[in-house]
């Protein structure tokens, strides 16, 4: 029986990442893999939590696994410090050769390669969006993790861009729930400000509170994945990450099957798609310009 550690930066009653499991199981096993049959699936959640994350990825690492799914770029480098030898299949994760998990896109060198989340000039694509949606917004906050390099990176990015736009920027750096929801409070407090929730498995974590929020305080708000508008958000442009699932677990499928992460090119998103929820634009006392209506991909009325 082979062994597949799989290590989410999510939690485990996410119903989003339930899904996101859901279609990698699945996919494994239209390649003949069947948990408790001729494959062991031991599962962990990190929730969002950096300990956690070291903890786990050490903890699947001890159970000698022929392959590591690892679900968030917070969580590869805890997985990266545990072993340099496990293979490791990723997915969601912002610009894995800036942030040294690997060596090249098409050559990864190492053990780990995967599927990755977008390049960091769809960041600033965000504020664009924002200003072309809410053209009152000069202030926006962008909820970041600090603590992984991504947060840092999509951060940069906004900001580089806010002056083109006409908007000042600030971070808004995301811990627990309280410190969330005092910081986008505090920002609240001034007039024609907006927000933009940088990718990160807290984000995640924290989605309901981040889509509330932005309704309690009237804040228009760009997300990075459907999810977000699908719960209420304003709008979103970036991949549908359900999609990286399905094909990773034919990269794990290769690995099993004697294959080097090495030498399996990591893949990006072939497209990028915009959610508008018109329900969310109405509450708010906004009109969707019609140029962005034809554009989007999805709109919930």
């Amino acid at each position: 029986m082979r062994r597949i550690g799989v290590l989410w930066a999510t939690s485990e009653d996410d119903p989003v990442a339930q899904a996101r499991q859901a279609a990698f199981l699945q996919g494994l096993q239209q390649l003949g893999w069947v948990n408790g049959q001729n494959v062991r699936i031991d599962v962990r959640w990190a929730a969002g939590n950096l300990i956690n994350a070291r903890q786990y990825a050490a903890e699947l690492v001890t159970l000698a696994p022929d392959v590591i799914l690892a679900s968030g770029g917070a969580i590869m480098g805890p997985l990266l410090q545990a072993t340099r030898t496990v293979p490791i299949v990723f997915t969601i994760v912002t610009d894995p050769v800036g942030t040294g998990l690997i060596d090249g896109l098409s050559r990864p060198g190492g053990n780990a390669t995967g599927f990755m989340m977008f390049e960091y000039s769809l960041c600033g694509k965000w504020l664009a969006l924002l200003k072309e949606i809410a053209p009152g917004v000069t202030r926006a906050a962008v909820l970041r993790d600090p603590a992984i390099a991504s947060g840092i990176g999509q951060f940069a990015v906004i900001q580089s861009v806010a002056p083109s736009v006409g908007v000042d920027v600030s971070s808004v750096n995301m811990g627990d729930a309280a410190e969330i929801e005092r910081a986008v409070g505090a920002f609240a407090r001034s007039a024609n400000g907006g927000l933009i929730v940088a990718a990160s498995g807290l984000a995640q974590v924290h989605r309901d509170l981040i889509i509330s929020l932005a309704d309690r305080h009237k804040l228009p708000a760009v997300y990075y994945e459907p999810e977000f508008v699908a719960a209420g958000g304003l709008i979103s442009y970036g991949p549908n990450l359900l999609n990286e699932f399905r094909p990773a677990a034919s990269y794990v499928d290769r690995i099993l099957k004697g294959e080097k992460p090495a030498e399996l090119p990591v893949q990006a998103p072939n497209k990028y798609d915009m959610v508008v929820n018109l329900k969310t634009a109405k509450a708010l006392g906004l009109v969707i310009p019609q140029a962005v209506l034809a554009r989007a991909d999805e709109v919930i009325e």
